[in-house]
């Protein structure tokens, strides 16, 4: 199961990756090099639909005790910041300040700087991964009948419905005599659009 919820871009990002052709690459991926197998551990964590982090990644390939090396985890960040320049990894942005960047691969089949074919899963694995990816989605209730066209017809409407009601508390403060009942409605509206848009959008 996948760690976290993931968002519209990270799924896109998973069925991009499952479905990439080779990728040129500038630098050499052979078995039994750190960047080698970095870029198999970030393969295994993505067909579980997993973006790890870089003590993630240590923990699976070097045990537990590497992870509280802090010369060693620079070393393993400057290496994926090398492999990223590659176009070989993808560093993911924080969700939050104080987590750690997450890693993933930018295809699971790569050319390598000395025109190697390198690939990390059977097609029968990224297969599967799709549908386990498909699967995961269902669960977390992402997958929509909603085109994504409809969902811009809803984020406008919200919009609206946010300047409509704040108008009308606006309107309802400047009144003679304020109308509780209009004005708490009107909030209400506001509020409630207000939280309905925020979630559409975080969603993207």
């Amino acid at each position: 199961m996948p760690q976290r919820r993931l968002t519209p871009n990270e799924a896109k990002f998973l069925h991009e990756a499952f479905s990439s052709d080779f990728i040129d690459c500038n630098i050499r991926l052979r078995e039994g090099e750190y960047q080698y197998n970095l870029a198999k551990v970030l393969a295994s964590f993505q067909l579980e639909i997993s973006f790890p982090d870089v003590k993630d990644i240590i923990k699976k390939l070097y045990g537990e005790e590497k992870t509280v090396d802090v010369q060693f985890i620079r070393r393993i960040q400057t290496i994926l910041k090398k492999m990223e320049k590659s176009n070989i990894v993808k560093i993911l942005p924080k969700k939050k300040p104080w987590e750690l960047q997450r890693y993933a691969l930018t295809s699971l089949k790569f050319r390598d700087g000395d025109k190697n074919l390198v690939v990390f899963a059977t097609e029968q694995e990224m297969k599967q991964a799709q549908d386990f990816l498909q699967s995961s989605l269902k669960e977390q209730g992402q997958i929509t009948s909603v085109p994504g066209r409809n969902v811009k017809i809803a984020t406008y409407v919200l919009a609206l419905l946010i300047i409509a009601s704040y108008f009308i508390v606006v309107w309802d403060l400047m009144q003679p005599i304020i109308s509780p009942m209009i004005f708490v409605a009107a909030f209400l509206v506001g509020v409630m659009s207000s939280i309905m848009l925020g979630k559409l959008l975080s969603r993207g």
